[in-house]
């Protein structure tokens, strides 16, 4: 599908994730993003200014965010650079990989800023005049929990999306746990050796508290710790269902950045010119009402199918797996181990910041890959609506 888009190696990063009403809680996630993004593109030398096009990925809206990617470019120091913004849930981020993929592929651009940046804490209460309605009464919306508790189309909440499918699929709270409690377990892997995976992405993220006082985060912030003896004792949150709290992700605030380029680009802007990082190819899905967690297979079968390979050859996979149903329903689906795949962590347990999550994901995938020394690997994922995406890259 893609033949001349590619990713620089190290050409970028993740911010760690914080737990909502934590350090990141007051912050504005596109003034962040942009400070975070220009700290570490001075810190590698990259000239902002020779971006052709920036693809702003966020969610919640933030104070001025009407003026959306052009603001971003300008705050980043590419006050010539035009841009645009994306908004898709969950799947934000490989919408804008796959945008910056196919104008890099048409010969549209030569190098493309991909941010995406979200904080779901604090989120904004919108009021909407109404003048006809009993007494000039306001409609009103929470813009983060009001969406998290029901979908327009489906009618029910994000969970019990998660609960029909495992009710289908005769999925059980034996399996949720135990394969709840392994990821968590790989995540771990990411913390040996003093943090020795995380920090080969990881970028700090810069809080200014007051006038005096900065705090650098390094790290993830406000996980739990689990294990199966502790899941086994939570109780389903849903009656009758297999996701007890713990089964779930939280919501988080972070951002993101990947920098998609032609493949002379790449391998300028690389940190090691011998890894070439490329782009295969995207696929997209929607499932049936109310089912989001069936979404990621048909996404990653038609990015397979593009990328003209079967699953049998990726070496590594990623989902987004806000709910442990997404990740036992795939690997019944695809013939897979459940245990064998989101090696070093996933959403379900460092957070869900909507935008950058998916980034987070593909970059983790690829640093995976080139500890393996290359191969395919497959990053897919489900979002609000029943809607899935996914991309496949490979490293060499």
């Amino acid at each position: 599908m893609f033949s001349k888009a590619f990713i620089p190696y190290r050409g970028y990063y993740s911010t760690p994730f914080s737990k909502w009403q934590m350090t990141l809680a007051n912050e504005h996630s596109l003034v962040l993003g942009a400070a975070t993004a220009s700290r570490w593109m001075a810190g590698r030398s990259i000239d902002p200014k020779s971006f052709d096009y920036l693809y702003l990925g966020y969610t919640i809206h933030q104070r001025q965010a009407f003026y959306g990617a052009p603001w971003v470019a300008a705050l980043i120091g590419a006050e010539g650079t035009a841009g645009c913004n994306v908004s898709q849930a969950c799947s934000t981020s490989t919408t804008c990989l796959y945008y910056a993929a196919a104008g890099v592929e048409n010969g549209l651009f030569q190098t493309t800023l991909t941010l995406a940046t979200d904080r779901c804490s604090n989120g904004p209460h919108v009021v909407w005049p109404n003048p006809s309605g009993p007494g000039g009464e306001v409609i009103h919306e929470n813009w983060l929990m009001d969406n998290f508790g029901h979908d327009p189309v489906a009618k029910n909440a994000m969970i019990q999306t998660a609960e029909n499918v495992a009710k289908e699929a005769g999925l059980t709270k034996q399996q949720a746990d135990e394969l709840t409690a392994r990821r968590y377990a790989q995540y771990a892997d990411a913390l040996k050796n003093d943090r020795e995976f995380q920090k080969r992405y990881f970028f700090p993220v810069e809080v200014k508290l007051s006038k005096k006082k900065t705090v650098m985060l390094a790290e993830d912030e406000g996980l739990t710790a689990t294990t199966a003896d502790t899941l086994a004792g939570l109780g389903p949150v849903l009656p009758g269902g297999i996701h007890s709290f713990g089964a779930q992700t939280h919501p988080a605030d972070g951002n993101a950045s990947v920098i998609v380029a032609t493949r002379d680009r790449a391998r300028e802007l690389s940190a090691d010119p011998g890894v070439e990082i490329q782009l295969v190819s995207y696929g997209y899905s929607r499932a049936a009402k109310g089912f989001m967690p069936q979404a990621p297979v048909p996404a990653a079968r038609m990015a397979l199918e593009r990328a003209g390979i079967g699953i049998g050859d990726v070496a590594a996979i990623k989902t987004h797996n806000p709910f442990i149903a997404n990740d036992l329903y795939m690997a019944k689906e695809l013939g897979i181990d459940p245990n064998g795949f989101n090696n070093y962590g996933s959403p379900l347990v460092f957070g869900h910041p909507q935008g950058p999550t998916g980034a987070r994901c593909v970059i983790e995938l690829i640093e995976e890959l080139a500890l393996k020394g290359g191969g395919y690997g497959l990053f897919t994922g489900c979002a609000a609506g029943d809607t899935g995406a996914a991309l496949v890259v490979k490293v060499e």
